[in-house]
């Protein structure tokens, strides 16, 4: 079954931010190597890099709703593998770049990740790896607290899976008939993303 194709072109008289990320990753998801930018920012998103994998998944399966499950298949394992980088960083090198994390605005989350950890355990990977939260925060911090590692890749894996199936379920269903809306109101979802997110980090920050 063939879908129709659509080329997504942001208004050149406006500043959208979203609608023309979302512009050049509906060009891209038609490419072979589109798996690959997709697995990239999953690793990159749990360990280090700010831009949540979502808004490269989300128009992925929309363009090509057959290789939905597969593309969530790729965000959860290299999301995973990313998670297990920050890991590694937080047990070899946290004293090291504890000022990093200082001067790109993490050390009050970490700070707060740490208190989560000791009060729901592993469970707060799971939640975080599904939730708005930042989860390289909670990544780097498991690896500090030097956290038993199964149960760390464990929760990693049912978080994050749940997180992007759930988007491939959502943008499967949807197919390609949703590209106009999504073109539409890019702009407006992504910056929703971002005000869920900031909300998100006020309500960690006022447990």
């Amino acid at each position: 079954m063939r879908f129709p194709s659509y080329r997504c072109v942001p208004d050149e008289n406006s500043e959208a931010v979203f609608a023309g990320l979302y512009a050049r990753v509906f060009e891209w998801s038609g490419r072979p190597a589109a798996w690959r930018y997709l697995a990239g920012l999953s690793f990159a998103e749990s360990s280090f890099f700010p831009v949540p994998p979502d808004v490269m998944l989300i128009p992925m399966c929309v363009a090509k709703p057959t290789r939905a499950w597969r593309l969530a298949f790729i965000a959860t394992l290299f999301s995973t593998l990313g998670g297990l980088l920050g890991y590694v960083i937080g047990w070899l090198a946290y004293d090291a770049i504890a000022p990093l994390l200082q001067n790109a605005g993490y050390a009050a989350h970490v700070a707060e990740a740490e208190a989560w950890f000791a009060r729901y355990g592993v469970w707060i990977v799971l939640v975080a790896g599904f939730s708005p939260l930042p989860y390289k925060a909670f990544t780097v911090t498991a690896g500090a607290l030097t956290m038993p590692l199964l149960p760390f890749l464990l929760a990693s894996l049912l978080g994050r899976g749940a997180r992007f199936y759930l988007v491939a379920v959502v943008a499967k269903w949807l197919g390609p008939h949703a590209e106009p809306w999504l073109r539409r109101y890019a702009e407006w979802l992504g910056w929703m993303l971002v005000v869920l997110t900031i909300l998100a980090l006020l309500w960690l920050n006022l447990r």
